[in-house]
């Protein structure tokens, strides 16, 4: 009985060594993939910023110029609300926002979302989901220009009601296969100008705006984009 009572407690111990170190290796391992997927993230968002305000509009370090606004579930982001700002010679001239876009197929949809003083849209970006490859990830700017189709809109332009796939009576293209994706996206993008014109004051007051410079402003990235 004895030496059963022995192996019995060997046997127990040996598991349960077992188990720390196989639970040690797999949160080592997620820590790991973690991080590695958060550093990732942070390029994909560092690149997508340059993407939507070149450098060549810009004369400030898009990366650190923030400030935070206030919290709101129009955007879906937990908490408060960290702004990139962008400025030429000190003036803001537009800002980058994150969003989310909780209902796309798969998930929610990560955005960043450009926005000149005036609430145009000066560009779009996803920087991460998980959507259909193939169908879905068209999204990506890799993927195709759709997401381009967002630059120069406004809340007025076009009107809310077509803020939508065309499916769906709006003017915004949906993905052969794939309607949910595009149109979750659609919606964040709209939420995020109903945002930012909901709160316009307090975000112009954050970013120390210059309210009387924004309609010549908004001229000149006009003709700028016409002569591209």
């Amino acid at each position: 009985m004895a030496a059963l009572a022995q192996s019995i407690r060997r046997s127990a111990i040996g598991l349960g060594l077992f188990a720390v170190i196989t639970g040690g290796t797999i949160a080592f391992t997620q820590q790991l993939t973690a991080d590695r997927i958060k550093e990732q993230r942070a390029r994909a968002e560092a690149a997508a910023l340059y993407e939507i305000i070149p450098e060549s509009e810009h004369d400030n370090d898009l990366l650190n110029d923030t400030v935070t606004l206030p919290a709101s579930d129009r955007i879906a982001i937990q908490g408060p609300v960290t702004a990139r700002v962008a400025r030429r010679a000190g003036e803001p001239t537009g800002l980058i926002l994150p969003a989310v876009a909780p209902d796309g197929y798969s998930g929610d949809i990560q955005l960043l979302v450009g926005i000149d003083l005036s609430g145009e849209v000066l560009g779009v970006r996803v920087t991460s989901h998980r959507e259909t490859p193939g169908l879905g990830d068209r999204i990506e700017l890799k993927k195709s220009n759709w997401v381009l189709s967002f630059e120069g809109r406004s809340l007025g332009n076009p009107e809310p009601r077509n803020w939508n796939v065309k499916k769906n009576g709006g003017v915004f293209d949906q993905f052969t296969g794939a309607t949910i994706t595009p149109r979750a996206v659609v919606k964040a993008v709209q939420h995020t100008l109903i945002y930012f014109r909901q709160n316009r004051p307090a975000i112009l007051e954050a970013i120390g705006a210059d309210t009387t410079g924004q309609r010549q402003g908004a001229g000149r990235r006009q003709h700028n984009r016409e002569q591209r």
